[in-house]
């Protein structure tokens, strides 16, 4: 789960990470009432869970109140990367003498938080890894033992040698930390954080990504879910208790269990096609979740197959066939629809599919082949 910057600068001020003062806007008066309470420069930023909004030009300086209309204008209702601008956050403008990264992210090849710090800050951390890898200095922090002191000011060092902005970001690193650990963050990113001309470090930019895992013991975070920024089709699915996201390929697969979906991914790729989504519709054999896992997927105009993997356990494959012919009386699909169902009740499954008389495939590399043969894509 993503959240807002303006949420997540909540946050980083209530753990006491130093912020610039501002607030959030939904409408250009409420952005100008703001900019006069701040007085002074302001910067007008787009509120939307994509990178590039200064690329996009959704974030902007302005000078005084004229100038904080005027993008607040602009910017409110702006289109970037597909998604609407419907708040901007008014925050006071700060002069900058210099500009560094810092973040903490899951690494899950080493099971730690990884703590990543860089002099190459305000730009895309992403490039600076992929072409001057040395500038990132890294720290993997052992969660049983937790963050010390000593390690924070040695991360610290690698970009200071002021020993007062040293202690600074010593403080905001180890604050830091304990955010991302109290969130159940999959990542957080201060980017850059920043010194003033009178040498005092704040974070002009703030990103938090929680772990969606954590979300049960994460109440106040879980209620800042702005699901006007999320895809509809991965919010229904939620809904219904289907893990569900979207992808940009041509398959769509309906199948139980991540380890099975993510193998049946694999082999749409080996064969030539692409899947569109990963969807689990989980252990329960509910015939309302296929019905919501079709109808979900129908959606997908790229979708020109649909493959339905399912290896019954704990799962009912008759339940999940009664689920898939009421989905075709319901829903009519105008795609092929391939299925694999074998392990529990897989004879009475049988039988009530033949009311929808559907290809069927008894090995995951057979259905796979014929879902994409059917489809059109790779080879027959």
């Amino acid at each position: 789960m993503k959240i807002h910057e303006y949420q997540a600068k909540e946050i980083f001020q209530s753990a006491g990470i130093p912020v610039p003062q501002g607030r959030v806007a939904t409408t250009v008066q409420e952005a100008v009432t703001i900019a006069d309470e701040i007085g002074g420069p302001v910067m007008v930023k787009a509120q939307v869970h994509v990178g590039g909004r200064g690329k996009a030009g959704g974030v902007k300086y302005a000078e005084n109140l004229e100038a904080a209309k005027i993008w607040a204008q602009r910017i409110l209702g702006m289109n970037i990367k597909g998604l609407e601008v419907k708040k901007v956050l008014i925050t006071e403008a700060v002069d900058i003498t210099s500009e560094t990264y810092l973040g903490i992210i899951l690494d899950r090849v080493t099971k730690k938080p990884v703590i990543m710090i860089s002099a190459a800050g305000g730009v895309d951390i992403e490039e600076v890894a992929a072409k001057t890898p040395e500038k990132i200095h890294k720290l993997a922090v052992d969660p049983r033992i937790g963050l010390h002191p000593y390690q924070a000011r040695e991360l610290a060092f690698k970009v200071f040698r002021d020993i007062k902005l040293v202690r600074q970001v010593t403080d905001i690193i180890l604050k830091l930390y304990d955010v991302f650990w109290k969130a159940d963050a999959s990542l957080v990113e201060i980017n850059p954080l920043i010194t003033t001309p009178i040498n005092l470090v704040q974070a002009i930019d703030a990103k938090i990504n929680i772990d969606d895992n954590g979300l049960f013991r994460q109440k106040v975070i879980s209620d800042m879910r702005d699901l006007d920024a999320e895809d509809p089709s991965e919010v229904e699915a939620r809904e219904a208790g289907l893990t569900f996201i979207k992808l940009d390929g041509n398959i769509g697969c309906v199948v139980n269990g991540a380890g099975l979906a993510m193998a049946t991914m694999d082999l749409v790729k080996h064969y030539g096609g692409d899947p569109a989504n990963f969807l689990d519709i989980g252990g329960s054999s509910n015939p309302e979740k296929v019905l919501t896992a079709m109808r979900i997927i129908l959606d997908d105009p790229n979708v020109k197959a649909i493959l339905i993997n399912i290896f019954g356990g704990i799962t009912r494959c008759d339940d999940v066939a009664s689920g898939i012919v009421h989905a075709f009386r319901e829903l009519n699909p105008q795609v092929p629809v391939v299925t694999r169902l074998t392990g529990t009740n897989e004879a009475a499954a049988k039988k009530i599919m033949k009311e929808v008389n559907l290809p069927t495939a008894p090995t995951l590399d057979e259905v796979v082949q014929k879902a994409i043969s059917l489809a059109g894509l790779g080879e027959e």
